[in-house]
């Protein structure tokens, strides 16, 4: 039994998001001490930090202006992802709503260099597509100027280091974008990717010089991103960092080149940080490579003059926290203290980078963790599936992963065909006419658990959040008979449904990968677990958020009522103050309370 209940590992903070001011002296960051992620700033390495917000929301991102002590941070209510851009002026305290228009989603675009204007994009216009707007920093609410329309999902990149431009990125799927320049004077949009098929152009970012473009692509029918150069005058796009893994992306400080690039090498992260040759945009020197804990970074934030960088850093057995790395040294020093509520750090337990065979030979990577004390042949285990499908199960601090296995409980954790970060050609195995082949690759690994002599062959449990809950049910339909329970969060039971219903400005994307409810309304009725619900033998739990903008309530709905019609034992939790997944510290403690009481009961 558990040393420790689930309350006290859910109050194990995270601190993330770090944003250096303009003086380089002060950190912002992200916290959930409150139960919700706040604002809070910090003068010195593990010094006593300062709350700055206190909403009962959770607070998305949040920028320092590059020239003046105050802030910019994002903020939905209830989990609806309807973000609003506020203004926290440090030196008072004082905040103000910059964009108040709440039926809008606002997505930040960056400060200008002088710190007179910021951009963001939004759907005020028509819910469906993005536009781009303009506004200074003294205006508020309507006052934002519309420099471009969009038609589509437009995100920004940055502005020029001159500030008379910006960069925009246009994502038509997960695999396939293009970038433009929009000229803030003229406000014509120069495309600067045309290509044939799905290509990716991701984490775009200026030049120094304001001539060229970093970023990281799979242009020339690559398998994996690779870091690129593009000159604006002539389109050409150079190599400058390819391998066998992904390059995740770059952050660059466009006053000095220099900058950090991380690979993913089978979910662990690797960093370059470096400067590039102002004479040669593809050449550059490196320096010292950073010593960080845990083995997942991310979140790069360069202080002024670029001599230092903060970033979040996190593992299977380190809580997030924030570190701050000398750009010529390599040496780092954390600066938060994310508490783990008491539960002794040495206690948490590491993964396996695992491998099984599918029924294709495909190679399916996971992560697998035994409890520390176990009987052979008697050990249940949760099989929890990533959402996405295009995201990737990284080796990453996780409160609810290390709570069941202190409960001796084993975890496995699949990274099956679809996947991201292992290349475009595993990523596109389940598009479509193919996704059942990615339930497939969870019977495998099912197998390869009950093959392994720890774990009880008759106490495996399903358990999924998202696009890993329709997984969940669609494994329960599929394969019945493996499994002694399912735990399906936010997850889709019916693609038609969900289609139908997500948001306006999510189904164009989503139909890319799923299929389009014109041409594969059939196949996608097909595959949905709801029209399968009479073959689940395993008890259900389904759990959701009444203000989900992505998966539609009506999901889980559907799923328990006519699960529990053909006599399965189901439980359903509705949340009327969540989305997407559970951000309040008190709706999770009630879920995974919730979700252990139930594999009590039934495993």
């Amino acid at each position: 039994m558990s040393s420790y209940d689930i309350e006290r590992y859910l109050n194990i903070r995270s601190a993330y998001g770090a944003s250096f001011g303009p003086d380089g002296e002060r950190l912002s960051f992200l916290l959930d001490t409150t139960g919700t992620p706040q604002l809070w700033t910090l003068e010195e390495p593990r010094g006593w930090p300062e709350q700055r917000t206190f909403y009962d929301e959770r607070v998305t991102f949040a920028s320092w202006s590059p020239e003046r002590s105050e802030l910019i941070f994002g903020m939905d209510e209830g989990g609806n992802e309807r973000a609003q851009l506020f203004r926290l002026d440090a030196e008072t305290g004082a905040i103000e709503n910059m964009t108040a228009m709440p039926e809008a989603k606002h997505r930040w675009g960056g400060w200008s260099h002088d710190g007179d204007r910021f951009a963001f994009t939004s759907n005020r216009r028509d819910e469906a597509v993005f536009d781009i707007y303009v506004q200074n920093r003294d205006e508020t609410g309507s006052d934002a100027e519309l420099v471009s329309e969009g038609d589509g999902w437009l995100s920004l990149s940055g502005w020029s280091p001159d500030d008379s431009r910006l960069l925009v990125s246009q994502a038509y799927s997960n695999f396939d974008q293009d970038l433009s320049v929009l000229d803030l004077e003229t406000g014509a949009r120069e495309h600067l990717t045309p290509h044939d098929g799905d290509v990716r152009y991701q984490s775009a970012t200026w030049a120094p010089d304001g001539e060229g473009i970093y970023l990281v692509t799979d242009e020339g029918e690559a398998d994996t991103l690779y870091l690129a150069y593009l000159a604006l005058e002539t389109g050409d796009l150079e190599p400058v960092v390819d391998g066998e893994w992904n390059v995740d992306g770059i952050a660059l400080d466009d006053d000095t080149g220099r900058f950090v690039y991380s690979e993913n090498v089978e979910g662990y992260t690797e960093l370059t940080v470096g400067e590039f040759d102002a004479a040669d945009p593809t050449a550059f020197e490196t320096f010292p490579e950073p010593d960080l804990p845990g083995g997942v970074s991310g979140g790069v934030s360069f202080g002024p003059d670029a001599e230092r960088f903060a970033l979040s850093t996190t593992g299977d057995t380190v809580h997030t926290n924030v570190f701050v790395v000398d750009v010529e040294t390599g040496a780092t020093e954390r600066w938060t203290d994310a508490p783990t509520a008491g539960v002794p750090p040495e206690s948490f337990a590491e993964s396996n980078l695992v491998h099984v065979e599918s029924f294709d030979e495909l190679s399916v990577p996971g992560f697998f963790t035994l409890p520390d004390e176990h009987e052979p042949g008697s050990t249940p285990v949760i099989v929890d599936i990533h959402g996405g499908p295009e995201s990737q199960r990284r080796p990453s601090f996780s409160s609810v992963k290390q709570y069941f296995l202190d409960r001796g409980y084993a975890y496995f954790e699949p990274n099956v065909r679809g996947s991201s970060g292992y290349g475009a050609e595993y990523a596109s195995l389940d598009d479509v006419e193919n996704r059942m082949d990615s339930v497939a690759d969870i019977r495998a690994c099912v197998e390869w658990l009950q093959d392994h002599p720890a774990i009880d062959p008759d106490r495996i449990v399903a358990k999924g959040g998202s696009y890993g809950g329709f997984m969940v049910l669609a494994a329960l339909t599929e394969y019945p008979d493996l499994w002694a329970a399912g735990i399906d969060i936010v997850g889709i039971a019916n693609f038609v449904t969900f289609l139908e219903n997500t948001g306006d400005w999510r189904r164009e994307l989503r139909e890319a990968e799923y299929g389009s409810l014109e041409e594969d309304r059939e196949f996608l009725a097909d595959i949905s677990p709801i029209n399968t619900v009479d073959r689940i033998a395993a008890p259900l739990f389904v759990l959701h958020g009444e203000n989900d903008p992505r998966v539609p309530v009506g999901e889980a709905e559907q799923i328990a009522e006519q699960a529990a019609a053909q006599g399965v034992p189901v439980r359903k939790l509705i949340f009327e103050d969540e989305g997407h997944g559970f951000s309040k510290l008190e709706n999770r403690i009630e879920a995974y309370s919730a979700v252990a009481e139930f594999l009590d009961e039934h495993v």
